[in-house]
């Protein structure tokens, strides 16, 4: 997620929640709240020079003496408040399971969800008969207009490039619905492509040696999957699903060129994938997808869209067969039979993220639950545990750090007057929501049975019909994009709006009790975060309307940029293994709001302050314990394999590096007295400043 601020580590891989209880020492460290100081001192290490490795200073002893439990491929920081949010659903999931609630309402869906989920029993008995009707579908495909057909029934609207920079799915192309970027005002289907199961074309293209290793594994996991399944000929099968794959991912944009949105602002016209895009029966495929009344497409990746429907012609029609029959059944291990769960998980879980256990499979009933009737919870959940006091003072928060992020940017000497008044316009019309949204999702066409794949099949198919009804209707600046109990917040940049759930506005990151300085290095970092990203590389792309557009002068962008490519040097010099350094272009955006965010956060803290100085609390200053705060909030802990695929593909750095952050706060070096000599040390001219 660029927008958001944790992405990967909520992601299924990376989270991977299961049993296993925190460690004493975990428990000890950057998790206890409650007092007045805020930050944990068991957590540091104080014989660390900051100046020389702020993160260990921070989070040193936690560093050293906390566990990653066996069913996870990461912990950090964020693991505590999805404990308690874990928790608290489960709490609510028990209260439905044990009442009797009214048919078709959204407990009797709970319920009934949860419980065919959890009968493996049943899931074992059934074997491969829930899925026989779309292997028989895909068996019956006799030429290229009924795969073209096949192709759009597969649809699903499943990829978020804008707001979670999710471009990921299986499916041949990924579908996501919201304002066009260059379409003010007109909401449209964007078209990305997909058809990969290795995370992204990277992964099949490198000669990385251990991307190579990857590689062999996955194609020992398709012959695996399909012989499981009981389909005939597994070798010569995933062959071929192999052989298709490789070449889909020579058709696919590289990482790079999809982070950027001002490359892929492109609008087609239904005329032009025929023109632009030959070799796939586009009017078989957008009837049976639900989109042959759509007149405008945002086409993402224009040219992979174009050499993938050239690869649907020339690739025989039994490679496609295959290779549909082996991803739907890889897409819903974990609603078929134990054994393909389990292979599944092997593999992706494993050997992709290091991950030796699976979560139990009560929680992963109530992740699903999050995924397919994430409002119909997370109404539940934010009546029981949202208190509307905590709603003010975060709200409060937020105007604050919009208020101390305006006056920095007016500040801007090098900025003309016309940019300026646009940036400041932008925080200005900002929306922001705080905990949940003001209206619910309708699961009224959502029939959930005692079929678990069923189930899975029929949510993703509500969840596709409830986007795409959007498609030609005013955007609603107010929507939500994630649910209450959701342990994130994030950045809507055609919305100009901001989202922060009610589950991060929880410790570690806003406690109530604890001293100010703590909440505003903690929760108001990460709103200074989001603001920000509507600042960073690719929000500054963004008008105040959510339009994609130009408001720059030539000068102010060359500025602009020249701090966005001092800020990708600097975290190219963090190498998190000898082979392997952290790529500063990728994860840019984050950087930059990280940097601007944290000063913001740091401003809106002093002006709370009135002109005093903050009380010395157990040796440490309001400004020590702004920075240890924001810190400790990226305590982060990874296994090797995740760490790795962290940082080929995602626009996240891992935590320990975005703790460094502080290397470009000048009240940073005074509050802890860096020297030149320390290794953390930047001249002023190399503290990139971006904002103000």
């Amino acid at each position: 997620m660029r927008h958001s601020v944790l992405a990967v580590l909520l992601a299924t891989t990376a989270i991977a929640v299961g049993t296993a209880a925190c460690t004493s020492a975990e428990k000890e460290s950057v998790y206890t709240v409650g007092t007045e100081l805020g930050i944990s001192k068991t957590a540091m290490d104080t014989s660390v020079n900051p100046g020389d490795d702020f993160y260990a200073y921070a989070n040193g002893n936690w560093q050293k003496t906390t566990e990653i439990p066996a069913d996870r491929s990461s912990i950090g920081s964020f693991y505590i408040a999805f404990l308690e949010t874990e928790k608290r659903n489960r709490e609510l999931v028990e209260a439905i399971l044990k009442g009797k609630p009214a048919e078709a309402s959204n407990e009797a869906r709970i319920a009934s969800f949860y419980n065919a989920y959890m009968d493996t029993a049943a899931i074992d008995a059934a074997g491969m008969k829930p899925v026989e009707a779309d292997l028989a579908r895909f068996s019956a495909i006799a030429d290229k207009a009924g795969l073209a057909k096949v192709l759009g029934e597969q649809a699903r609207v499943d990829v978020d490039p804008l707001n979670f920079t999710d471009f990921h799915t299986e499916n041949l192309f990924g579908l996501f619905v919201t304002q066009g970027l260059s379409t003010p005002g007109e909401v449209l289907p964007y078209m990305l492509q997909g058809g990969l199961g290795l995370p992204e074309r990277e992964y099949y293209l490198s000669d990385d040696p251990k991307m190579g290793e990857i590689r062999a594994a996955y194609r020992a996991y398709i012959v695996h999957l399909l012989t499981l399944s009981g389909i005939a000929d597994a070798e010569a099968k995933a062959a071929r699903i192999y052989d298709l794959e490789t070449k889909i991912a020579r058709a696919h944009a590289p990482r790079e060129e999809s982070e950027d949105f001002t490359k892929s602002a492109t609008v087609w016209t239904r005329a032009d994938f025929d023109k632009k895009a030959p070799g796939l029966d586009w009017q078989a495929y957008f009837a049976s997808s639900n989109l042959g009344k759509a007149g405008k497409f945002a086409a993402y990746h224009p040219a992979a869209i174009t050499r993938l429907s050239k690869l649907v012609a020339s690739e025989p029609l039994d490679a496609w067969k295959d290779w549909l029959a082996f991803h739907q059944i890889n897409m819903h291990t974990d609603v078929l039979p134990t054994k393909l769960d389990q292979a599944h998980f092997a593999f992706y879980g494993t050997t992709l993220s290091g991950t030796p256990e699976q979560r139990s499979r009560d929680k992963r009933a109530l992740a699903a639950l999050n995924q397919y009737l994430g409002d119909a919870v997370g109404k539940a959940y934010a009546d029981k545990y949202f208190p509307a006091a905590a709603k003010a003072e975060v709200g409060d928060m937020v105007e604050g750090i919009k208020t101390a992020f305006a006056k920095r940017v007016e500040t801007i000497d090098w900025m003309a007057p016309a940019t300026k008044k646009e940036a400041i316009k932008k925080v200005e019309t900002i929306v922001v929501g705080v905990g949940y949204p003001d209206t619910w999702r309708d699961y009224g066409r959502f029939n959930v049975g005692n079929s678990a794949y069923a189930n899975a099949v029929a949510g993703e198919k509500a969840e596709t019909a409830h986007q795409l009804a959007k498609i030609g209707k005013p955007m609603d600046r107010d929507e939500w994009w994630m649910t209450p109990q959701t342990v994130n917040a994030i950045n809507l940049p055609v919305q100009n709006a901001l989202n922060f759930p009610a589950a991060i506005l929880q410790p570690p990151f806003f406690n109530p009790k604890a001293d100010p300085a703590y909440n505003y290095g903690a929760i108001g970092a990460v709103i200074g975060h989001e603001i920000s990203h509507s600042f960073d590389n690719n929000g500054a792309a963004f008008d105040s309307t959510g339009a994609l557009r130009n408001w720059w002068t030539d000068a102010d962008l060359r500025k602009f940029e020249e701090a966005g490519q001092a800020l990708a040097e600097q975290y190219d010099q963090y190498k998190p293994f000898p082979d392997l350094a952290i790529n500063g272009k990728l994860t840019l955006g984050e950087n930059i709001a990280d940097v601007a965010g944290l000063q913001a956060a740091y401003d809106a803290y002093r002006a709370s302050l009135g002109g005093k100085e903050a009380p010395v609390i157990d040796g440490f200053t309001g400004d020590q314990r702004f920075f240890i705060a924001f810190a400790q909030t990226w305590a982060t802990k990874m296994r090797d394999a995740a760490l790795r695929q962290r940082v080929a593909t995602d626009g996240h750095a891992p935590g320990m590096y975005r703790a460094l952050t502080v290397r470009n706060l000048d009240a940073w070096y005074k509050a802890f007295d860096v020297k030149p000599t320390d290794k953390l040390y930047l001249p002023p001219e190399k503290r990139v400043r971006v904002w103000g």
